[in-house]
């Protein structure tokens, strides 16, 4: 079987579903977010206290999240608060919806 060296072009929604399946590929990631569901916001102090985990930890699924674009950070010196992201979760609620359908 040949392989081919040419680049896929996968359609756009292909594309962020993916990027948003990567983002939930770890449960404490999925408990971030559900924690930030039932919340307006939060501080990552808060989601240390909730969770078995360092801080630094934290941090790093808060980045994976929010580099997926799940959530978004405010800084408010000299911490950061964190929420949902609305207008992409609806979307990654849609994107899933249609996925399974």
């Amino acid at each position: 079987m040949k392989r081919s060296l040419e680049h896929i072009e996968y359609k756009e929604d292909t594309e962020v579903l993916a990027k948003f399946a990567k983002a939930l590929g770890h449960p404490t990631r999925i408990a971030i977010l559900k924690h930030l569901e039932n919340q307006s916001c939060c501080f990552t102090g808060d989601l240390v206290e909730i969770l078995p985990i360092s801080q630094s930890t934290v941090s790093q699924h808060l980045k994976e999240l929010k580099n997926a674009g799940l959530i978004q950070g405010e800084l408010k010196p000299p911490k950061i608060k964190y929420c949902i992201h609305q207008e992409n979760w609806e979307i990654a609620k849609t994107l899933f919806q249609e996925f399974f359908n």
